[in-house]
């Protein structure tokens, strides 16, 4: 055989435009052989499989410490060609074996890939030959978690959001599931009690967390950051800002056990330069990837009261607030 040349190769056909699948979804594909000479095949095989990993080092001094984990959703073979079955000898030339699997109809991550770990779903193929090195392919496919965006239980907790004196600010979005390529429509009302401009900031930003041997690897980033217009001292105003989701963004991830994919939506009023004082909230989004029409009425009212008088000359001070909104992926 001329080993230089790869002689199998597995493929798979798209079912959308997307090319994405889910659980349940029937995948079809093919092994090709090309082959030089006659080949005398002991078995041909084709795996297909689903797992998450996570790794990465810290230092303890000298001492370096590897944190790896992996989690099997499915690994199912089916034999092509199988060993001791009759004369398997395969003449020259491309030959193409057509095969369909299911993928098992159980609840499975999203596809993801990060930088300390990765939810990955692949095709196998083996050619197995007598005296001979095994010769494989591999081809790998995204699977996206078929979520409900509907089940959020919070949707009708309020909390109000004000300061006592100088600044107060209520925030609502009306709901926290969406899209990629979407806009998150922000509404705050501002009241501007104090003697200074002020600007609400947004930041939209993503949390990956990693976890193995009892350890957690967290990587955050921003993924847009946005200021509004000024609000000048003594005004009331109702600003609304649409806040558009990147298309390249990876859909959520909460529900894998090593690796979870979470965004939060961060906004927060800015006093001065001087005095930087804010007021910062946060929620957590999910974000699917999903044709489906949907459509909402229901508004998700962030605030909470904060008792005492917090003066804008407290150099730093700085407030967070994180209501804990439990977003569930979409149908």
């Amino acid at each position: 055989h001329n080993m230089g040349k790869k002689i199998i190769s597995v493929g798979y056909n798209p079912v959308n435009k997307s090319k994405v699948f889910s659980s349940g979804d029937y995948i079809s594909g093919r092994v090709t052989l090309e082959l030089v000479n006659d080949c005398k095949i002991d078995s041909l095989c084709v795996k297909l499989k689903g797992k998450a990993e996570v790794k990465w080092t810290e230092h303890y001094g000298k001492t370096v410490v590897v944190y790896h984990n992996k989690e099997k959703y499915f690994s199912i073979k089916q034999f092509i060609i199988q060993e001791k079955q009759g004369n398997n000898t395969v003449g020259p030339g491309c030959h193409v074996y057509p095969f369909t699997f299911q993928i098992p109809d159980q609840e499975l991550p999203s596809s993801f890939k990060g930088s300390n770990g990765k939810i990955l779903y692949t095709l196998e193929a083996n050619l197995s030959r007598s005296m001979r090195l095994d010769c494989k392919a591999k081809a790998e496919f995204t699977v996206v978690h078929k979520a409900n965006l509907k089940s959020d239980p919070f949707t009708d907790k309020k909390m109000k959001l004000f300061t006592s004196g100088t600044v107060g600010m209520d925030v609502n979005i009306e709901r926290t599931g969406f899209h990629q390529g979407e806009g998150i429509k922000v509404v705050a009302s501002i009241q501007n009690k104090s003697s200074r401009d002020i600007k609400p900031k947004y930041c939209l930003y993503r949390k990956y967390s990693y976890f193995a041997k009892g350890k957690r690897k967290v990587e955050t980033k921003d993924i847009l950051k946005e200021v509004g217009e000024v609000i000048p001292p003594s005004a009331d105003q109702t600003v609304t800002r649409i806040i558009t989701i990147p298309s390249t963004t990876c859909v959520s991830i909460l529900n894998c056990n090593i690796i979870k994919a979470e965004y939060r939506l961060r906004v927060c009023i800015s006093l001065s330069k001087t005095f930087m004082c804010m007021f910062l909230w946060h929620w957590h989004f999910m974000i699917g990837m999903c044709s489906a029409d949907y459509s909402s009425t229901t508004v998700v009212c962030m605030s909470l009261f904060i008792k005492g008088h917090l003066s804008p000359v407290v150099t730093g001070g700085m407030i967070k607030l994180q209501p804990d909104i439990h977003v569930y992926p979409f149908p």
